[in-house]
């Protein structure tokens, strides 16, 4: 039997929420290279917005670039996400200013049916397929750090003082690693990419209502970002969606 060939589509918007001065999130894709990438910037003044954007261009810049034949996608990837990480702590230990600034990272490269998602900090990936939506990643965070060890349950988690703690970001020391998970794709796949803005007012049953709508990707993502806002709207809200067609 033929394997059906997989193409992707996606779409994205970002909006600062209701309550932030600024938006320092950031977002990229390249349908033809296979690459969406999603990061949640940190630090005084403008610092996270800068730590984001320098992320997201460095590492679109790498997975667009041409690639050695003998060199495998994740591992191309994993030296993506390294640069990336390089970029952001030079420029902070460049300019005082900036000093402390970084930022979450997560990421999804393609390869026909094969896909990889990284990430680094609590921007998160999931996937809904057939209706299941379920999430890829794990949080780089304090509390749900607790939550994994049982430690702490989720719903202590989502009232601790301490939610906001991540304990690993991309430019805020010089070396960093980011957690992998390899799927594959299958024909009607939707992955989503987002920051914490949309999953901290949202839960998974609310946004999965909404990806299960008969609507454009763009659409679905306005929705969402609406959802977050009209529930709160604490922080910046970005949302990536990436379908797996025919």
């Amino acid at each position: 039997m033929a394997t059906a060939v997989v193409r992707y589509t996606a779409a994205a918007l970002t909006d600062r929420g209701r309550k932030r001065p600024t938006n320092e999130d950031a977002f990229g894709f390249s349908v033809e290279h296979g690459v969406y990438v999603v990061c949640d910037g940190m630090g005084g003044a403008a610092a996270g917005e800068i730590a984001s954007s320098i992320a997201v261009d460095e590492i679109l810049r790498r997975l667009t670039a041409h690639r050695e034949p003998e060199a495998s996608l994740p591992e191309v990837a994993g030296k993506a996400v390294s640069a990336a990480n390089e970029a952001v702590f030079t420029r902070a230990q460049r300019n005082q200013r900036l000093n402390g600034m970084g930022t979450t990272m997560v990421a999804l490269v393609v390869e026909e049916r094969r896909a990889w998602v990284l990430n680094v900090g609590d921007s998160r990936a999931y996937r809904m397929r057939e209706g299941r939506f379920e999430q890829v990643t794990l949080d780089h965070s304090l509390v749900e750090e607790q939550v994994r060890m049982g430690r702490m349950s989720q719903s202590e988690a989502l009232r601790s003082p301490l939610r906001n703690v991540i304990t690993r970001a991309l430019g805020t020391q010089n070396y960093v690693t980011a957690d992998c998970f390899e799927l594959e794709a299958e024909v009607g796949d939707v992955f989503m990419l987002c920051s914490d803005g949309l999953t901290r007012e949202l839960s998974d049953e609310d946004i999965a209502a909404i990806l299960k709508c008969n609507l454009g990707l763009e659409d679905r993502c306005a929705r969402l970002i609406a959802a977050a806002k009209q529930a709160g709207g604490h922080d910046n809200i970005t949302c990536l969606l990436v379908q797996a067609a025919g």
